[in-house]
């Protein structure tokens, strides 16, 4: 990482901050929390907008989880990947699925998906992501075929999903923050 683990020598932060953060962990602080903890506001805002994002959007956990995954591979977030990776075969995903990912974000997966190895909506959940990712706009006919399947709620979160693991990975990658051993 390119600046230093945080420790609460180096920086003391509010005791009842790092125990949310903990909890929300299951006990542990990852790499990224030991970044995050250098600024007290950005920490305490992110515990609680990510454990939303992470575990309480009405929308597809297997298809936000698509659309991160989506995201760490086309910015290189390797940490991103680490973590999101299980968690997409925990929502019902398969190692297929994620081998079929990998191969769609070396072709041109903003044009589109044509691999056999991801349903439809997968493959336009890819091609989404892959928008947004690279070129921030997304084409009409690909959010109608979105609009088609999905209620408002659903793209909303969708969205946010991938917008904010956007946001996540330009920090992992800026500060080099690896997974933990």
């Amino acid at each position: 990482m390119r600046i230093p683990d945080w420790t609460p020598e180096q920086h003391p932060q509010p005791q009842e901050l790092v125990d949310a953060i903990l909890a929300r962990r299951g006990g542990a602080l990852l790499n990224l929390d030991k970044a995050l903890l250098w600024s007290e506001p950005v920490a305490a805002g992110w515990n609680v907008y990510l454990r939303n994002v992470r575990t309480g959007l009405s929308a597809s956990r297997k298809l936000c989880e698509l659309g991160i995954c989506t995201v760490a591979l086309l910015t290189g977030a390797h940490y991103e990947y680490h973590h999101h990776a299980p968690d997409y075969i925990k929502a019902g995903g398969t190692q297929a699925e994620l081998d079929a990912l990998q191969r769609a974000v070396k072709a041109n997966p903003s044009e589109g998906v044509s691999d056999g190895g991801l349903d439809e909506m997968s493959q336009w959940v890819v091609q989404y992501a892959a928008q947004m990712t690279l070129h921030v706009k997304v084409d009409d006919a690909l959010f109608k075929k979105l609009q088609a399947r999905m209620n408002t709620t659903e793209i909303f979160e969708l969205t946010t999903a991938i917008a904010t693991y956007n946001m996540v990975a330009r920090i992992l990658v800026a500060l080099q923050i690896t997974p933990e051993a």
